[in-house]
């Protein structure tokens, strides 16, 4: 692919495409599934189907990287807990 033809930010785009991101999924009241990528601060979607999710989170995350410059996580994910009281 050649990249000659892409800005700054579309380079560190492309290049962050192969990055595993870590999502919260969420049920809202209404029955969508909501995603929340954690590195990427507001960057979050809905859908009916998980599948459907899935696919906008990856779309999302594209296009969250292309408005952002340059990319630099705010965190890391270190695990998901869920504790009763």
């Amino acid at each position: 692919m050649d990249l000659s033809n892409f800005g700054d930010n579309k380079i560190n785009s492309f290049q962050m495409l192969n990055k595993t991101f870590n999502i919260i999924v969420e049920q809202g009241v209404d029955g969508y599934l909501i995603s929340s990528v954690i590195e990427l601060p507001g960057c979050h979607t809905q859908a009916k189907t998980y599948d459907d999710l899935l696919n906008r989170t990856k779309e999302a995350i594209e296009l969250y990287l292309d408005e952002k410059k340059p990319f630099k996580p705010t965190n890391k994910f270190l695990s998901l807990q869920q504790i009763s009281v």
